[in-house]
């Protein structure tokens, strides 16, 4: 006899996973937890009831008694740009099959609002967080810090992380770009980056990059800042701007590389040089620059290897450390003379 199908409007429950698969609730609910044993067609049919019924168990139910929920929290400050994307699937790759499953919360930047969301986030108990950054509101560290569960900071080490921190060195960045700039016999060096206060990891490439043009008896001859998403519009026009006020600048370092393939293609479309009679680097190392007339000069920023370790502290797949310190690699491209 045909088991009439659940009202649409009704919400499932183990025992309408019974009723369809002929077998007692505590077999149903062994089987979607894969606890005890139970017979491998005994176990299908459960899963293909559970699959036609679009029954969908109840976690929070059993988070009562752990007090946790299988989520990870990760929070990131952008979607659109480019870099987050890979982060978030070296992520993905180590926790499938972990059985736990990341939640995205987006800040835009601002400090305000990563601290509602990991507010928000922690109010469901997840397994752990993977937060992008170091610099946080005393009320963010506070709760971070006293949440009881694994905590890796992404993408930063310069700084004290609250549990565990994963990344690269951005002082170090700045100053290994501007080493092999002046190395390569430019002398009129410009910045064209992100005037947003809270690119806390941009600032540093900056703060790295100007120290070590300060040991070569050198400083920066130009700055031209923007707001906003990172676009190859606001990279020609920041650049069409800065060599309209100082012509004779030799080397343009972008903060990004959106920017500065905006900025390629502006020099390349004004028929300057490049890069003997102008220079540029960005930073990022981005899958875009491929496709380029000409591959902007930058440095890879560990993206993949990053969410990867990251996820690996907190499926307990690898041994967490106070911080991993990622190195990235120059890439010179065919805009720094040899």
């Amino acid at each position: 006899m045909t088991k009439p199908t659940p009202d649409p409007r009704h919400t499932l429950t183990l025992r309408d996973v019974s009723e369809a698969s002929g077998v007692s609730e505590m077999t149903v609910s062994r089987v979607l937890r894969n606890r005890g044993d139970v017979s491998a067609p005994t176990r299908e049919r459960v899963l293909e009831a559970a699959r036609t019924l679009g029954y969908v168990p109840n976690k929070i139910a059993g988070a009562l008694a752990s007090q946790r929920v299988n989520l990870v929290g990760v929070v990131i400050p952008s979607l659109s740009n480019m870099v987050f994307p890979e982060v978030m699937t070296g992520i993905s790759d180590v926790l499938d099959g972990t059985g736990l499953q990341p939640v995205v919360g987006v800040t835009n930047y601002l400090p305000d609002r990563e601290e509602a969301v990991i507010y928000e986030m922690l109010s469901w108990r997840p397994s752990g967080m993977i937060i992008a950054g170091i610099e946080h509101t005393p009320a963010a560290r506070a709760m971070l810090g006293r949440a009881g569960i694994p905590i890796v900071e992404i993408m930063d080490i310069d700084g004290d992380p609250i549990d565990h921190a994963v990344g690269i060195s951005h002082r170090r960045a700045g100053r290994q770009m501007a080493e092999a700039i002046i190395a390569a016999g430019y002398r009129r060096i410009a910045f064209l980056g992100t005037q947003m206060p809270n690119d806390f990891r941009a600032k540093k490439r900056l703060e790295g990059f100007e120290e070590a043009l300060g040991k070569a008896g050198l400083s920066l001859v130009d700055r031209e800042y923007y707001s906003g998403g990172s676009a190859l519009l606001k990279g020609r026009e920041m650049t069409a701007a800065v060599l309209g006020r100082t012509p004779d600048v030799d080397f343009l370092y972008y903060s990004n590389d959106m920017i500065g393939a905006g900025g390629l293609l502006y020099c390349l479309a004004q028929g300057l040089d490049v890069p003997g009679r102008i220079g540029l680097a960005g930073f990022n190392g981005v899958e875009l620059l491929d496709g380029l007339p000409r591959k902007l000069a930058t440095m890879d920023a560990c993206r993949l290897e990053i969410g990867r370790k990251a996820a690996e502290i907190i499926a307990g797949k690898a041994m967490p450390g106070e911080k991993v310190e990622l190195f990235p690699t120059l890439q010179r491209g065919d805009t720094i003379r040899a």
